[in-house]
This record gives C-alpha cells, sequence and structure tokens, in this order.
C-alpha cells in the first residue's frame, strides 16, 4: 500500500562558502552585524562595511537569495537572514626559511560560513520584519538627547 508524502513548503535555502582563507574571528565580527536582517539591509551594510570579509560573505548572502529565487520562487524583499555562522575550518601550514638554515612556520587559517535565508512571505510565524531583532531602546523617550554645542557651556562660552 502506498502512502501520499505530505508535501511541506520549505521556507529556507542556505548557501555555504567553505575553505574561505581568513580568520574565523574576522569573519564573525561581520557576520554578528547582519543576523537577522532583511536581504536589502544586509548588502547595504556590506557595501558599506570597510572590512576585506564583507566580500565573501557578500556573495554568499547574494548566492543564498539566488537560491531562494530559483528553488521556492520567493521574492526578495521578503528574505530575512535567519542564521548566519562561521566554523573555523583547516589550517594551511607554511615554511618560510629563516637564517642559519631555520624555518619558520606560517599558519594560514580558513573558515566555513553558511548563511540560511528564511521567506517571511511563507512563514505565519513572522509578520514583520523588525520582529526578528531586538529593540534598541525600550522606550523612545529615554533615547540620547542632543544638546545645541553653543548653548552647553562647554570651550565655546569662555573666551
Amino acid at each position: 500500500m502506498l502512502k501520499k508524502k505530505k508535501t511541506e513548503k520549505k521556507t529556507e535555502v542556505y548557501a555555504l562558502g567553505q575553505h574561505i582563507p581568513m580568520s574565523a574571528d574576522k569573519a564573525r565580527r561581520v557576520i554578528d552585524q547582519i543576523r537577522g536582517r532583511s536581504y536589502e539591509e544586509t548588502l547595504m551594510i556590506l557595501e558599506l562595511m570597510p572590512y576585506r570579509a564583507c566580500y565573501p560573505i557578500f556573495k554568499l548572502v547574494c548566492s543564498a537569495a539566488t537560491n531562494a529565487s530559483y528553488n521556492m520562487a520567493s521574492n526578495e524583499a521578503n528574505l530575512v537572514i535567519s542564521q548566519a555562522e562561521v566554523n573555523k575550518g583547516t589550517t594551511m601550514k607554511r615554511f618560510k626559511p629563516r637564517a642559519r638554515g631555520r624555518n619558520y612556520a606560517i599558519k594560514k587559517p580558513t573558515c566555513h560560513i553558511t548563511i540560511v535565508m528564511k521567506d517571511i512571505s511563507l512563514d505565519d510565524k513572522y509578520v514583520e520584519i523588525g520582529s526578528l531583532k531586538k529593540p534598541r531602546w525600550k522606550n523612545k523617550h529615554r533615547a540620547m538627547m542632543y544638546r545645541d554645542m553653543y548653548s552647553s557651556g562647554g570651550i565655546w562660552d569662555k573666551k
């Protein structure tokens, strides 16, 4: 007797980059900034950040978005980065010759980066894109207030 499998619509796609020649800690500092953000916001952040790790992460985010549009036929405006992780890869060991016939070991670290994107239009749990990020300020009236620099009583008032 044959049973039909219940077909569920996939809501997540991923892109995996392996053996990227960079330290995992340097890539992790960029990944922490984009986790939980929308696709368009992530692209703007990665284009403006001054780190070398942004380019391979940018390529992986674009690859994950292309996977989502091809496999699930989803719109790029509905994509959110649900998971992003960096794992330590293998370390390439090279030797540099030094004085008096000795050598010096040079260790070149690599890392594995995984980007998981979720289509929030297919998932009932997420209503808004902002629901994934925690609010920065609990109360709006407690936000930092800027003062006028001429009436602050600073160095401009002293002559």
